[in-house]
């Protein structure tokens, strides 16, 4: 059995990704495909917040238990996308992080910071006050399998409370994510990461998911 190990890996993975409303064949398909395993896995649920910048599609910024981590987009081969890490902090967090990492990755206009840290609440008061920016709530509610070596999961998510159904797999390995696309009946399905689904959701873009 292959080993899966949530949150560790050796160079960025690449990712097929898409957001809709309904991906039950395609799960049913992913289920009978994995091999087992490791129970933590076969099913989480999360609350996050999303940071969504109108001036920014490359840098993916959540918070979750308190903790900011922002991943920024590399490159796209054959169509998958690979995110490397960019940036993690904690709350409170410094004026110093704020000004060089955080609000740059955004793109936007760099708001007055007249203290030395702030708080949670602070920091989202003034990601409220940005017209550029939107804090948005994400719940995900994921079930775990593991497909040819890579990583999958199928998930129900509430963005800003409207549910809709995400489907991925994710590896160092290219070939191994097209055969897991195509054994489970998703080719020709458009690749859609978390900020873009979010973006549509919201109304910050003007497309429907994948397959509304």
């Amino acid at each position: 059995m292959a080993e899966l190990k949530i949150g560790e890996q050796s160079k960025p993975r690449f990712e097929f990704r898409s957001f809709g409303q309904n991906f039950c064949e395609a799960h049913k398909r992913m289920a009978r495909l994995s091999v087992p395993v490791p129970e933590k896995v076969w099913e989480r649920e999360s609350d996050e917040i999303y940071i969504i910048s109108a001036k920014n599609d490359i840098n993916n910024t959540k918070i979750r238990n308190g903790k900011m981590d922002i991943k920024t987009y590399v490159q796209t081969v054959d169509g998958l996308e690979q995110w490397n890490p960019l940036m993690k902090g904690e709350f409170p967090i410094s004026k110093e992080v704020l000004e060089k990492e955080v609000f740059p990755a955004f793109m936007v206009e760099m708001p007055a910071l007249t203290k030395d840290t702030y708080t949670y609440d602070e920091f989202i008061a003034m990601v409220k006050a940005c017209p550029d920016l939107a804090a948005v709530r994400v719940h995900k509610q994921r079930f775990g399998y593991m497909v040819n070596d890579t990583i999958c999961e199928v998930g129900n998510v509430l963005i800003n409370g409207a549910k809709v159904v995400t489907i991925n797999s994710e590896s160092t390995e290219i070939e191994d994510i097209k055969k897991t696309i195509a054994d489970c009946g998703l080719e020709g399905v458009e690749n859609i990461n978390y900020l873009q689904a979010i973006k549509r959701v919201i109304g910050m873009i003007d497309k429907p998911l994948a397959n509304e």
